[in-house]
């Protein structure tokens, strides 16, 4: 089946889900405060997690039975999930009539440099490293970990290893690093990779949300573009960035331009294309989703993939229109970030 006809996975909206985001770890290396508690997670036994025969069992019914063009593995922080290349590779392999996926990974970027050149290797095709802050003492109040360094080498590291896109996520948070945005821009100007900013979200350790900690789309444009000019770059269809070019770039070098992911002040659930699988296997049809669906349990009990398929369909019939943030219906996920996977 894998370059025949498949059947379009279609939300109640009309969206078509296009992007397949998966947990492959809840553990991580970093504390980050906006992530989870300082003392840490109690973190799913093994046998609670996904194997990388799971994963691509879930991944290959997505890719070929539904078109699902890409798949980016995401944690916790995927990298410290043992023998991650072996992984990488099963899924590179997969295809549809769209030809091979295009395979991506959010990561922290400490352990880079170990990892980089074989991950490359495997198939692994496009990297977002997270980056915050370029202040040693900062870094390690946000992150609790003393890294710094290691992420700045482990962007370099994977530039070098050759991957098709390196693009640097920084979350700009009111009051902890929103006097640092045009310090990154011109870290991506300088380092040649497409910073994107993302507006924080209420999806933090504690699970306060205060609305005076975004720092919104408008104001991070205004910031940089008083030090450098740009312009907003064409409509992102079901990408979740906005992207503008600098005025005194080439616009197609990944240093002429920077992203912005406006998810509190301009939500793009309208064009969403994604979903998500955590872990433990509970399929998630949006970062905000208060329901999961148990895909694990029902594949170690010996179910089909008709069947598994069923569940993601019906699963899918229930995806909202959107996740509602800054209205007096939202309800905070009961999961943090590091369980669910950004």
């Amino acid at each position: 089946m894998a370059r025949g006809a498949h059947q379009a996975l279609v939300d109640p909206f009309g969206r078509v889900i296009e992007d397949l985001r998966i947990s492959i770890t809840d553990r991580c290396n970093f504390r980050c405060t906006y992530c989870m508690p300082e003392e840490g997670m109690k973190w799913l036994h093994r046998s609670e997690v996904m194997s990388f025969e799971e994963i691509e069992r879930l991944a290959r019914i997505f890719v070929e039975r539904y078109g699902v063009r890409g798949i980016r593995l995401t944690g916790g922080e995927p990298t410290v999930r043992a023998h991650l290349p072996v992984l990488v590779r099963k899924l590179a392999a997969l295809e549809n009539q769209h030809g091979a996926i295009d395979l991506s990974m959010t990561t922290n970027g400490a352990t880079m440099r170990l990892v980089a050149e074989g991950l490359r290797e495997a198939g692994l095709k496009r990297v977002n490293i997270s980056l915050d802050t370029l202040i040693a003492e900062k870094f390690h109040q946000m992150t609790r970990r003393d890294e710094l360094t290691n992420v700045l080498d482990g962007i370099v590291a994977s530039q070098e290893a050759g991957f098709e896109r390196v693009k640097i996520n920084a979350v700009i948070e009111r009051g902890v690093n929103d006097d640092e945005i045009v310090d990154l821009a011109t870290y991506g100007r300088e380092q040649n990779v497409e910073v994107r900013f993302i507006e924080f979200m209420p999806l933090d350790a504690t699970g306060h949300w205060l609305n005076d900690k975004v720092v919104g789309q408008d104001e991070i444009v205004e910031a940089i573009s008083a030090v450098y000019p740009i312009e907003q770059m064409p409509a992102r269809g079901a990408a979740p960035a906005d992207r503008f070019r600098y005025l005194d770039g080439d616009g197609t070098s990944p240093g002429s331009m920077i992203g912005i992911i406006p998810t509190v002040t301009k939500p793009f659930c309208g064009d969403c294309d994604r979903v998500r699988l955590t872990a433990e296997g509970d399929f998630r049809t949006c970062l905000f989703a208060t329901d999961e669906f148990d895909l694990l349990t029902a594949l170690r009990a010996g179910e089909t993939d008709d069947q598994i398929a069923a569940r993601i369909e019906a699963a899918v019939a229930t995806k909202w229109a959107g996740h509602q943030i800054n209205q007096v219906n939202f309800i905070r996920p009961g999961k943090s970030m590091s369980q669910i996977g950004g």
